[in-house]
């Protein structure tokens, strides 16, 4: 669908800025502006913090198939594993078509003893953080979580989330302005504008928040 959308719009030459994602899988590049996060750095963040906190054994959990975003955030947290020494068998990747009791129980038996999860994003953390709780877990004195994004509704979680903020109304406002600048001079060279993320710390990581 956006594609079309795409495609009906670059005929009549209308400028497009995209916000969030390519429309073409990585490394293919579409021919228009871009304004997001720098999702394998926000990947990365999620993983190295609870490494930082003591980790041993960390999960990457998302929902099978989704955005390319999450293949980026994928990719943050194996960097982020290799860069910190991190045994690779410790840092295992699960990607589930559903978040239940039968599909997340497997994950934290004896001999896997997954102890953090870097959520692809914070409504993947909700739910595990729902599942956990159905089955006995403490968060975070049994299992730590961060997720990615800072939804609203993150900091009003039974334990409220640490996660890494994705600043929409800034990327908002990134976008117009690339808009302008891309009206003023069509044949400007193609941009990734990238706005800056950062870590809210709260309560599901096991540090203390704010």
């Amino acid at each position: 669908m956006n594609l079309e959308i795409v495609k009906r719009l670059e005929k009549p030459r209308i400028p497009i800025i995209l916000l969030d994602r390519c429309l073409m899988s990585y490394p293919d590049r579409c021919r228009h502006d871009l304004v997001g996060i720098d999702n394998r750095r926000a990947g990365f963040m999620a993983t190295e913090h609870l490494l930082k906190l003591g980790a041993q054994r960390l999960s990457f959990l998302a929902y099978s198939g989704g955005a390319p975003t999450i293949d980026a955030r994928l990719a943050g947290f194996r960097g982020a594993i290799v860069a910190n020494d991190v045994p690779l068998d410790h840092g295992s990747i699960y990607r589930l078509d559903a978040i239940t009791p039968s599909t997340i129980r497997p994950l934290l038996t004896k001999n896997k003893r997954r102890d953090a999860f870097v959520c692809a994003n914070d409504r993947t953390a909700g739910h595990l953080m729902q599942v956990l709780q159905t089955l006995g877990y403490r968060i975070p004195q049994d299992v730590r979580i961060v997720g990615i994004d800072d939804v609203e509704y993150a900091s009003l979680l039974p334990v409220p989330l640490t996660t890494v903020r994705q600043p929409c109304r800034e990327i908002g406002e990134a976008a117009m302005a690339a808009m302008c600048d891309r009206i003023a001079n069509p044949k400007m060279l193609i941009r990734d504008i990238l706005v800056e993320c950062h870590l809210v710390v709260r309560q599901s990581c096991g540090a203390q928040g704010n």
